[in-house]
Parts: C-alpha cells; structure tokens; sequence
C-alpha cells in the first residue's frame, strides 16, 4: 500500500513540472483510484451526488405496466474538499458538478479554493455528511454507476415557484359555496380565530401567501436504469423543480440496499463496463416484444 502511495505521489512531482491543469486532475483522479477502502458495513455512510435533472419519459415493465421516470445527469461531479472531525467538527464531502467555461464569472475566492484542489471551478457546491470509513480523496470523481439498478434514493431540490396564492391552491382548502347567499367569498379561507378567546391566531395557520420554491426532499425513488455512457439515472416518480435545475441524489435513508453497494463509491478501472444497467423487472430495448391478448368478456 505505501509503495502505490508513493508511486502516485512521484507520479505527482513529475507532472508538476508540465503546465496546464488537466495533466494534475488526472494524477489526482489516479490517487483517488489507488487509495481505497475495504469492505461496507450496515452502517457506514456514503456520499451522494449532484446531479441535473433533464426531463422525464416512460419505461414499461416486462409485466406491461408503465412506469415514468425522471432523468437526472451527473456532469463533472467531484470531490473538492474532505471535511474531517478534528478540524471541522464533523466528517464529510464537499462536492462540485457542472464546469465553468469561463473563470471571469469565478470569484476570487472561489478561483483559490478550486486552484488549491486541482480541479476545475465549478457551477455548484454541495457538503455531503459521510462515515469516516467513506471518505475519498480531492479530485475523485462520482459517476452515475455510484448507484445501482434496483436501488432506492432520496432526491432534494427546490420546487417550483408558484408566487402569492390563496388558501385553495396552497393549502386545497375546499372554499365556500358557490350560491345560496355567498357573496364574494367563494374562494376565502373563512374564519381565522375567535375574537376574544383566544383573541389572537394560533402560530401555523394555514393562510394565503407565497407557494413553491423551497427545498423538498422526495424520498425512496427506485433507480430503474443506469446509463453508463452518458452518466444518466433513471429514477422512478418525479422530482421537484424545473428542468435543468441541480438536485442531489443520496442513498435513501428509510430504506435499506439491496446488496453491498460500490464502496466508498465506484471506480471505472476498465472500458469493459457495460453501456447501460437495467433492474430486473425492466423492460430492456434489446429484449424480444412481449404480446398480450386482450381480455375476453363474456357476452
């Protein structure tokens, strides 16, 4: 182990001398494929991902029942920071995905923190809390093979702003009647409090006000398809907010993996991996078409 160690750190120094940032981002990538850890355990904790989410399609099963998805990318998602206990007061991952073509958009700050990681500057950065036995190597790259078919996970995002809206959009509030002496309060709340006791309105009283754009956590989406080419999830269901927004993609908490996943996340020693992963109960575009017969009823 120390002499791969000191291999890669030779490797290092030499490419040290060579100008240009993408030779130092690739030693970094061949560190981070060296220093590994072992085995998984129930509970160790890995990182997540940070991800764009592209759109939505169909997929059916091999039973024909239909199952839309959301497709989320992983773009130039890595490790730019190790956040450890006895410095930061907690174990974790800084994560950065999507790279900045230009740098005069980059502050200066920002243009240090990314110079002293080796990478590129990046569009987003995220903190992922992680085990010790979890924690990876600056410049490490996170691929959507990461996850597994079958597997379930837990998307975050900001959801969709609505703007100012009113109790039945908001809340689904039922409204008053629509006749029978109802004049211009078809759509009100109603009654907000009593007056003198308890004379105030009770803290959380659903009432109109602005709708959308917070952070939302959809949980225990199935991974349906993994593309490893073009680095793309298939998870089931919707996510929130708009196309082309970031979201992060987490194993999910109240659900447990199916089978051990790749720890501390997956490496790609070989161009021998397939295209693309399937769960088991998908319909691949390579399999023979099943025909059903139409049900028969009974004259």
């Amino acid at each position: 182990m120390w002499k791969a160690a000191s291999r890669c750190f030779s490797v290092v120094s030499s490419l040290c001398n060579v100008d240009g940032l993408v030779q130092l981002h690739n030693a970094h990538f061949f560190m981070s494929a060296t220093v590994r850890h072992s085995c998984w355990t129930s509970t160790s904790r890995r990182t997540g991902c940070i991800g764009l989410k592209l759109g939505m399609q169909p997929m059916w099963k091999k039973d024909g029942q239909r199952v839309a998805v959301t497709l989320i990318k992983i773009k130039d998602c890595e490790v730019i920071q190790v956040k450890t206990k006895e410095r930061d007061g907690y174990t974790g991952l800084q994560l950065g995905a999507v790279n900045h073509l230009t740098l005069n958009k980059v502050s200066k700050p920002l243009q240090g923190h990314f110079a002293k990681a080796e990478v590129p500057a990046k569009r987003k950065l995220w903190e992922f809390k992680v085990t010790e036995d979890a924690t990876l190597p600056v410049g490490t790259q996170i691929l959507a093979s990461h996850f597994s078919p079958g597997q379930y996970v837990d998307v975050t995002g900001i959801t969709i702003g609505k703007g100012f809206q009113g109790v039945m959009k908001r809340h689904k509030m039922k409204g008053q009647g629509a006749s029978h002496g109802v004049s211009k309060t078809h759509r009100k709340m109603g009654a907000t409090g009593g007056g003198k006791d308890p004379g105030r309105i009770w803290p959380g009283k659903r009432m109109p006000g602005r709708m959308g754009c917070k952070r939302q956590t959809n949980r225990n989406l199935k991974v349906y398809r993994v593309n490893n080419k073009h680095n793309i999830l298939y998870v089931g269901g919707c996510i929130p907010g708009h196309d082309g927004n970031y979201v992060r993609v987490t194993d999910a908490q109240r659900k447990s993996l199916p089978s051990p996943p790749p720890f501390p996340t997956f490496y790609c020693d070989s161009d021998d991996q397939p295209e693309e992963k399937f769960a088991d109960e998908i319909m691949q575009p390579s399999n023979e078409t099943i025909l059903f017969e139409p049900l028969k009823h009974d004259s």
